[in-house]
């Protein structure tokens, strides 16, 4: 019966730890986004041409940017995350056919939700 107990005792506690470990990573998972985006990927999923390859590419690499000075910056943070997305958002559309910045939408739109970025405010 004490054996009973104990095994009863560390199955609880290992399956407290395991679920308190679990919600631990997904905090600081999504804490903060670099805003990098695999652009192969990008491209395959949206069927850019060649042209808009390069573009995007482009796109990509100066949104990782202001990313990276948003989520370093100690004072108005929030606002600069949105001005970052915002802006990769209008170069995006002058840049893709009007179907293509559909699913990029719809795909940004998912990442940012999947990351815990609210730029609605």
């Amino acid at each position: 019966m004490r054996k009973l107990g104990f095994t009863l005792v560390a199955a609880l506690t290992f399956s407290v730890s395991v679920f308190a470990n679990g919600a631990n990573d997904t905090i600081k998972v999504t804490e903060k986004w670099d805003g990098a985006i695999n652009k192969a990927k990008l491209t395959q999923y949206l069927k850019l041409s060649s042209q808009q390859h390069e573009e995007v590419a482009n796109i990509c690499d100066y949104f990782q940017e202001q990313m990276k000075v948003a989520n370093s910056s100690k004072k108005n943070s929030d606002q600069k995350v949105r001005n970052a997305v915002y802006g990769n958002l209008k170069l995006m559309k002058n840049t893709l056919t009007e179907k293509q910045y559909s699913d990029y939408l719809r795909l940004m739109a998912m990442t940012l939700r999947n990351k815990g970025i609210d730029i609605q405010k």
